[in-house]
């Protein structure tokens, strides 16, 4: 089997699970989203109804924590990605993005900051940091994946976070006066970082790092402080970007999917002058979400500086080479964990191995072991 590549012709292998065993951390979670690491092994997971809990090391799920703000669920939105402060242990901070309801109607993504309480059973000192402008009635493409950044090896004081055009809006995501298509980066007080690329330019919201983009659930920081996203392509098309400050990545003027039932998307072509291309891209879609690099060796030097993406759609997670650790082009994919379910999220734990989170009314939280 083979899928189409921005760099060429990629090859798939499909072995099951080639060198690892899954193992069940937790069980019983509702349409789990995002997993993140708290110290003396815990884990703080978001389930999508709009729940938040902290599980243990040994898998018991704890009761979902109160201090939540009010969160919009229905169809894709509902509490999404979380991540922990890189000083947690000292500080508490965590960081959450949801749906937001408005008012007077419509609803979008916004990004929160909490304290978790000492002994785990609440959230304190809650603050919206940032919502996305415009509100607008829908309830798919929320993007919402929340990434630390760094500099020189160690972090920044910044957040970037992805944000979906909101489906129907896809002409917003070429418009710099709204959130709609973007990546933003902000400071972890809400603040605007003055190096952002819009910064002082008129008509621009300068919250803005990128645009161009469709329904991103997929982002990390690869070791050496690059920034790689995925996002979802409409039928075909799902990209890998490494999106760069102020650059354009051509979402709905060029595509390599096309209009769900056929029929060509935008301008009919996957390529024009001031448009970025994708890294990669994968035509029949995967689905993807939830994106992570290994760093470890803990599964031998093969994978080490691999990149990992869950795959909604088929139910696998990939195991990707590239040309180079950490960056590069796309050389080889690997399906591991067929038939597991649907993969909304794969981070790397604090102890070298990969988490897995299965999206289902009982979803799971998996550790790969290697064997």
């Amino acid at each position: 089997m083979f899928l189409v590549a921005f760099s060429g012709w990629v090859a798939v292998s499909t072995a099951q699970a080639q060198g690892v065993r899954s193992e069940v951390v937790a069980t019983g979670l509702q349409n789990p989203w995002a997993v993140s690491f708290l110290p003396q092994g815990r884990f703080l997971v978001t389930e999508r109804p709009g729940r938040m809990r902290v599980i243990e090391a040994d898998g018991r799920l704890g009761p979902p924590l109160p201090g939540l703000p009010a969160i919009d669920v229905g169809g894709q939105g509902g509490l999404l990605d979380v991540v922990v402060d890189a000083d947690v242990a000292a500080n508490r901070r965590v960081y959450f993005c949801y749906s937001e309801a408005a008012a007077s109607g419509g609803n979008s993504t916004a990004l929160a900051s909490a304290a978790l309480a000492a002994d785990n059973s609440r959230l304190e000192d809650v603050k919206v940091i940032f919502s996305q402008k415009p509100k607008f009635a829908s309830s798919a493409h929320f993007g919402c994946r929340i990434v630390e950044g760094s500099k020189d090896g160690k972090p920044d004081g910044t957040l970037f976070l992805t944000l979906g055009d909101r489906y129907s809006r896809m002409q917003d995501a070429q418009k710099l006066d709204n959130h709609h298509g973007k990546v933003v980066r902000i400071n972890k007080d809400g603040s605007v970082p003055r190096d952002n690329p819009f910064v002082g330019r008129a008509g621009a919201l300068p919250e803005i790092w990128s645009y161009g983009h469709r329904n991103l659930q997929g982002a990390t920081l690869a070791p050496d402080g690059s920034y790689w996203t995925h996002e979802h392509g409409p039928q075909g098309g799902d990209e890998i970007n490494l999106p760069q400050p102020g650059r354009n990545y051509g979402w709905p003027v060029i595509t390599y999917g096309e209009n769900y039932g056929g029929g060509k998307m935008g301008e009919g072509i996957t390529a024009k002058t001031g448009l970025e291309q994708p890294l990669h891209y994968w035509v029949p879609s995967i689905a993807p979400s939830g994106m992570a690099f290994l760093s470890s060796d803990k599964y031998g030097k093969a994978w080490q500086g691999n990149l990992f993406v869950g795959s909604l759609k088929f139910g696998y997670l990939n195991r990707i080479e590239l040309n180079q650790p950490f960056r590069g082009k796309v050389m080889r994919e690997h399906k591991l964990l067929e038939g597991g379910g649907r993969v909304r999220d794969v981070r790397q734990g604090p102890d070298g191995l990969l988490y897995v989170l299965t999206d289902s009314p009982q979803g799971r939280l998996l550790r790969l072991q290697p064997q």
